[in-house]
């Protein structure tokens, strides 16, 4: 488990004003880990992600039986943080039966005639299960932000898209999620917040590796170039919307080891604090079992 530390230095706290350039990337986020050198934290990362996945198997199992809570994980990134290999790593050990991904693409004509928040509503986990949103309705503060001319499709009325506009949508997620954990469903946001330098790095890995081709696309590099309104974009959306009923965390991305130990434990470490248990028969339950096991044991 993750000292308090460490947690609070990724936490974005409710109310507080989020500057990137003042979040690590790397891996050293507190004086003491400085100290202990990147071999070491290496090291410790790896017993750590081991253990938070061997949690969050034996969670899974009790979030499905207690059937109260659901899990929403959100996450953003820019472009080569990282996301798609988080969510397989963090992920590798849970029953693929709990657990669903959806990755969300460019809004079809029907998702259009809705309001922004119509097509994630319809992929929420149900009780007992774990939902992952790799990109969500965050990007229509995020990339429909920088680019503004997407607000065209969205057939809106009115024509003012300034501050309040911007303001009443993340009202208007603030209150989606805090609807949300009323009823259940506890969310996780994660920003995988990586350097412009690493991202030009694993582009040029993709570009490099014939085996990595395929994950290159002309247009993440297009959007390279709108790396500074990106970074304000998020500030801004990240410090508006992170509260106590939907946290967000800044990940350091810049290290894929560190990034998967630290959302693994974030994840795990969120589950075992409700308090999960399976539930107990009672009354007529405890009769139908106890005519059941004798039947069984009356069998030749």
């Amino acid at each position: 488990m993750l000292k308090k530390d460490i947690l609070h230095a990724l936490r974005v706290k409710p109310g507080s004003k989020l500057k990137l350039q003042e979040r690590d990337t790397g891996w050293a986020q507190t004086e003491e880990l400085k100290e202990l050198g990147k071999e070491d934290i290496k090291e410790r990362a790896s017993q750590l992600l081991q253990a938070s996945l061997d949690e969050l198997a034996a969670a899974q199992d009790l979030l499905y039986a207690d059937d109260r809570y659901s899990l929403l994980l959100v996450f953003q990134a820019m472009d080569a943080a990282g996301k798609d290999g988080t969510i397989k790593h963090v992920m590798s050990g849970i029953n693929p039966q709990g657990c669903q991904v959806y990755s969300f693409k460019k809004p079809s004509a029907e998702d259009l005639d809705h309001n922004f928040l119509w097509r994630y509503m319809k992929s929420l986990p149900e009780r007992g299960r774990i939902g992952i949103f790799n990109r969500s309705y965050y990007e229509d503060v995020l990339v429909v932000r920088v680019h503004p001319e997407l607000l065209d499709g969205q057939k809106l009325p009115g024509d003012k898209r300034g501050k309040s506009f911007w303001k009443a949508r993340y009202e208007d997620i603030n209150a989606f999620e805090k609807h949300l954990v009323r009823n259940g469903t506890i969310i996780l946001k994660f920003f995988l917040n990586v350097s412009k330098q690493t991202q030009k790095e694993r582009f040029l890995e993709r570009l490099e590796r014939p085996e990595k081709n395929w994950k290159f696309s002309p247009a993440d590099l297009a959007e390279r170039d709108f790396w500074d309104d990106y970074q304000e974009a998020y500030e801004k959306a990240l410090t508006a919307t992170s509260t106590d009923d939907a946290p967000w965390y800044v990940i350091p991305a810049d290290h894929k080891w560190a990034t998967r130990a630290l959302v693994a434990d974030i994840v795990s470490t969120t589950l075992m604090s409700l308090a999960l248990r399976y539930p107990e028969p009672t009354g007529d339950s405890l009769i139908l079992l106890e005519k059941a096991r004798a039947k069984l044991a009356a069998e030749e």
